[in-house]
């Protein structure tokens, strides 16, 4: 571990101290996926970021997905992943293992490393006190996505709960359906920016595996570190934001419109990013306002 002499431990904390007023008893949302979840460094470094935040008075929101665990179990039982326009086709017997690994495995493996961080942490699926409820999704093409759902409403109220109780809630990302009896597999970065406009969140953080929004995608140092959501559209048109990154740009969009004070599209395989967005000057990724 590098230590640090005590004078430029003081001053990191001195320079955080406006952050945490700021956000001190302020909702933030963070969609946790991508390599932090596989990487063990990362993950530990995540999950601290996640108890010290708790710890100094945010209320911080995990909202997490589980594609790598989901792929792998399917592996096991010989069943090939296959995604449609970048979402899982989720037919009977996936939605099956989706539930399990994203109810079961991969969210109490979350609480249970919180509580080792010496934070508190309480695990729901979107369907418990009918957080997330949805439909089936249908596109203009009329695609066929199987068990996938479009969420329809959010009743944030057991998150509120745990919350106001000192709680770290950890949301997996299935939802009870409205339309047909079963749940659905919903997008977790879609869950995370319906649950901060919910909750009236302060911020929501996407973490991915991209530093940001690139003004070229090949060249990093092109980084957009703020956004105005009004220049999204022309950006859309001239290709700069394009494919996978688009749904996660309109998740930050709905955000802001609908509330939500900022919203971060982050890089998850630096260290602390969480920490360096919400309490130094520098922050990662990309600010939209």
């Amino acid at each position: 571990m590098n230590h640090l002499d005590p004078a430029t431990s003081a001053n990191v904390l001195v320079e955080a101290l406006p952050y945490i007023q700021e956000y001190y008893g302020q909702t933030v949302v963070v969609k946790y996926g991508g390599n932090a979840m596989i990487n063990e460094e990362l993950k530990d470094a995540v999950i601290h970021d996640i108890v010290l935040l708790s710890l100094v008075g945010v209320r911080v929101v995990v909202v997490h997905g589980g594609g790598p665990e989901i792929s792998e179990m399917l592996k096991k039982i010989g069943k090939e992943s296959r995604f449609v326009n970048g979402l899982r086709y989720t037919d009977r017997e996936t939605m099956d293992i989706v539930q399990m690994i994203l109810c079961g495995k991969v969210n109490k493996d979350l609480v249970t490393l919180l509580e080792h961080a010496g934070g508190q942490g309480i695990g729901l699926g979107g369907m418990d006190g009918g957080m997330f409820r949805a439909k089936r999704m249908t596109d203009e093409e009329g695609t066929d996505y199987g068990y996938v759902g479009d969420i329809v409403e959010v009743n944030p109220q057991p998150v509120i709960d745990v919350l106001a109780r000192g709680y770290i809630p950890v949301v997996s990302t299935v939802a009870q359906g409205i339309d047909d009896d079963t749940n659905y597999n919903i997008n977790a970065d879609t869950a995370a920016a319906k649950l901060a406009i919910a909750l009236g969140a302060k911020k929501l953080i996407l973490l991915t595996d991209v530093r940001g929004l690139l003004r070229d995608p090949k060249d990093e140092s092109t980084l957009l570190t703020r956004l105005k959501v009004s220049e999204v559209p022309a950006l859309i048109r001239d290709g700069v934001i394009s494919g996978g990154m688009i749904p996660k740009v309109d998740c930050c969009v709905e955000a802001i419109r609908k509330g939500v004070e900022r919203a971060n599209i982050q890089d998850g395989r630096v260290k602390h990013s969480i920490l360096i967005e919400l309490l130094s000057d520098d922050g990662v990724g990309t600010m939209f306002i």
